[in-house]
């Protein structure tokens, strides 16, 4: 059982419609007051009255206006006057961070997507991120010393979470061994002179295009990617077109020697 249902309903707060629809009218305005549609208790001489919202931007809100009455006291007087969403009010969608809002390919000139302090695609520098794994730990622990005393170095760095992350959903974009492109390529981007190599891990599965004609110039692909621009394709050989000859030995005159 709720608390409502438990309290007992203020007779005088009850009957103070008039001066609660009129406190309505004061502070609505232009939106208009419309019918009253009911009082709740809301605490012990405290009811709100609800009335319609009748302007035609606000279908479904209704006028709020809470009364109150202090204890042995006769006259009651109002506590609060809003607009509040009733049953199929059109209401603002739900708030959602800008985080959460910005997705792929949507940064544009100006736009700043920041990063948080616990995002797990990226380790702080000193760790040596991906490479830390490759790295001998002294040697590893003489180069933080120095990078922390000279200031140098990046202050965080790709993690092996943001490393596989990247690295499937590369494989699964357009630069990917599993789309039509691929498919139909004479051969595979590894074998092609306009494959350039990236450095660390990541480089053992993807590379760089810079053919010019190709869709992937300037983009990362993987060794298994392809296209009709493949270094080895090359043009195919043409037959010349041989000329009429200017005297005609082949063919003989019939009736020459008749």
């Amino acid at each position: 059982m709720t608390l409502a249902a438990t309290l007992e309903l203020d007779e005088a707060c009850a009957g103070a419609v008039e001066l609660a629809h009129a406190a309505a009218v004061r502070r609505a305005g232009v939106l208009e007051v419309g019918e009253h549609r009911g009082v709740q208790a809301d605490d012990v001489r405290v009811a709100t009255h609800l009335f319609d919202c009748v302007h035609p931007g606000y279908p479904g809100w209704q006028w709020s206006v809470t009364v109150a009455r202090a204890s042995r006291a006769r006259v009651v007087t109002i506590s609060e006057v809003t607009l509040v969403p009733g049953e199929g009010a059109l209401l603002a969608p739900a708030w959602v961070p800008w985080s959460e809002r910005i997705g792929p390919k949507d940064l544009t000139p100006g736009v700043l997507a920041p990063t948080t302090p616990d995002d797990v695609r990226l380790v702080p520098g000193w760790t040596g991120g991906e490479l830390a794994a490759d790295t001998d730990p002294a040697e590893a622990s003489q180069l933080r010393a120095v990078v922390a005393e000279l200031g140098l170095g990046r202050e965080r760095v790709l993690s092996i979470e943001g490393r596989d992350e990247a690295a499937e959903r590369w494989l699964t974009g357009p630069g990917g061994p599993d789309n039509a492109m691929a498919q139909q390529a004479p051969a595979h981007c590894q074998s092609c002179g306009f494959f350039v190599g990236i450095n660390g891990s990541l480089g053992r599965l993807f590379g760089v295009c810079t053919n010019e004609l190709s869709p992937s110039d300037g983009a990362v692909v993987s060794l298994g990617h392809g296209c009709g621009g493949h270094s080895d394709v090359v043009e195919p050989s043409k037959g010349v077109d041989l000329s009429l000859p200017i005297w005609d030995t082949i063919s003989v005159d019939e009736g020459l020697f008749d």
